[in-house]
């Protein structure tokens, strides 16, 4: 995931700025990265010094450089980067939007973003139709998007608008500030009421289109989960990240023997016939975070499909029967 998106929504131009009392003896790219009209990380604003578009009293200069009260700062900004996807008017199910960010409803069988075999019809598309100023914010290929759900996951996905935005909501994804919520109909019963699962995640050694528990070049990944109720042969569980490795819940749950209901690729295949499931039932029912400009906490939940909805009440009516 990318920390340092380039401009975006707007030409290339410059910026000037005069070096504040406040600000003595400060380095230059430090200075930089806090100014907000720039919507820049300090990673980028490093790139730009070393690419000589940034100079102090019409000189190039380093990062380092300790600025001085009165001197002139000019940046010279690039235009955006193209994301190189292509629009397409397809209805999106909007929960919030702002200026800076968009909250999601996203249905199964949706494609986050392209990637190879899917070049069309993705959330990317959809939401560029809709906000084309989103063009260049973030990684080339996903603008906007700083985390994913898988394709057959439906649920709360929130993406950024702005690079301020982007920005933030990066940062707030690696400081754990943004809380993932979802629920997960199992087959079978934890031995627990609540618990977490702390076991690296890496790629399967055979099939690469896999995930799996890697207690050796895995990376660290850590999933909580709590009983919600039993249903027969099943469970309906509240799942929480404490990281966002691929697959990660998926994972997980199959290595403790709950895979999820109707996932076709850890082991809960058998419960789509069962259950009468169009996919996996996992859904990321809520999610929380602070607003990345003000810092306002935005908290939403969304109720699971239909199908998930029948699965659970198959589930109990076989416990009742």
């Amino acid at each position: 995931m990318a920390d340092d998106p380039p401009v975006a929504g707007r030409a290339a131009h410059t910026a000037v700025f005069v070096v504040p009392a406040s600000a003595a003896g400060e380095r230059l790219d430090v200075f930089l990265a806090r100014q907000e009209s720039l919507e820049l990380t300090r990673s980028a604003i490093q790139r730009l010094i070393r690419r000589h578009r940034v100079r102090v009293n019409g000189r190039p200069a380093r990062p380092s450089r300790r600025l001085e009260p009165g001197e002139e700062v000019v940046v010279e900004l690039p235009p955006p980067e193209p994301s190189g996807v292509a629009p397409e008017p397809l209805p999106l199910d909007v929960v919030y939007e702002d200026a800076d960010v968009v909250v999601l409803n996203k249905p199964r069988g949706w494609v986050v973003h392209p990637a190879p075999g899917h070049s069309q019809g993705t959330l990317v598309n959809a939401l560029l139709a809709r906000y084309p100023e989103m063009e260049g914010v973030g990684g080339p290929g996903r603008p906007g998007i700083v985390h994913r759900l898988d394709r057959d996951t439906t649920g709360l996905l929130v993406v950024a608008r702005s690079p301020l935005a982007y920005r933030e909501l990066v940062r707030l994804l690696k400081e754990r500030k943004v809380r993932r919520e979802y629920l997960a109909l199992v087959r079978g019963w934890p031995e627990v009421r609540e618990g977490t699962i702390d076991a690296p995640i890496g790629r399967h050694p055979v099939d690469r289109k896999r995930m799996a528990v890697r207690p050796e070049g895995g990376r660290a990944a850590r999933t909580h989960f709590q009983v919600v109720e039993r249903a027969g042969r099943y469970t309906l569980l509240r799942c929480w990240l404490e990281t966002g490795r691929t697959h990660q819940i998926r994972v997980h749950l199959a290595f403790i023997g709950l895979p999820v209901a109707g996932d076709p690729v850890y082991g809960g295949r058998q419960a789509q016939g069962e259950l009468g499931l169009e996919g996996q039932a996992l859904h990321a029912a809520r999610l929380t975070f602070p607003h990345p400009r003000d810092g306002r906490l935005l908290d939403f939940t969304v109720p699971p499909p239909a199908d998930f909805a029948r699965a659970l009440e198959r589930a109990r009516s076989g416990a009742r029967g």
